[in-house]
């Protein structure tokens, strides 16, 4: 399939890397993921638990904000749709927050997204990778080791989080860390969707 640069973009073969805030680092002993919000019994998993889930490996565009594309890297992790099946959900859930490490606080950054959107093997929570410059490594610190989400091309990588802690579901939609300082809510990067 023909590869589709976004309007006001530019085409790169290197990951960037951009974030705020501190690097995480990784304590296996007191780190755990979350799923909570809009269901009916909230579920904690430790990182072997979290590993231990069914893996796909899935060929994603990148798309950032700050106008660079990246295009073929392949990934490998957890679909969202993997961890959807834990949880039972009460009425009407539309939207999600994924939750990551800022500054110390494991929901410190989030980022909002429309469940539907997520269910494809294109919607990921990674832990390694490679491309056309790299066999297969593991995530890295800067990048979100040890868990990033990696959204479908079809929204900027903001939406992205680095250092993943959790997901919340909601029936409504509500800003993420990014949208609350005027970024779109729905950040499509075809129709250049960066700001509200």
């Amino acid at each position: 399939m023909r590869k589709q640069l976004p309007p006001g973009q530019f085409e790169t073969e290197k990951w960037p890397i951009l974030h705020v805030g501190d690097v995480y680092h990784f304590d296996e002993e007191t780190w755990d993921f979350q799923l909570f919000g809009e269901v009916k019994e909230q579920v904690s998993l430790s990182y072997q638990q979290f590993k231990q889930l069914p893996k796909t490996i899935s060929t994603v565009d990148m798309h950032c904000v700050t106008t660079w594309s990246k295009f073929g890297t392949t990934f490998e992790g957890v679909a969202f749709r993997e961890l959807v099946k834990l949880v039972e959900f009460t009425d009407d859930v539309k939207y999600v927050q994924v939750f990551g490490y800022y500054e110390g606080d494991r929901f410190g950054y989030s980022a909002n997204l429309p469940l539907d959107a997520l269910m494809g093997d294109d919607a990921l929570f990674v832990y390694r990778w490679k491309d056309d410059h790299h066999d297969w490594v593991d995530l890295d610190p800067k990048h979100g080791y040890p868990l990033r989400f990696i959204p479908p091309d079809t929204f900027y990588l903001w939406k992205g989080t680095k250092w993943a802690s959790g997901i919340r579901f909601m029936k409504k939609d509500e800003p993420g860390f990014w949208e609350e300082m005027g970024y779109s809510m729905t950040a499509n990067p075809f129709k250049e969707e960066r700001y509200r």
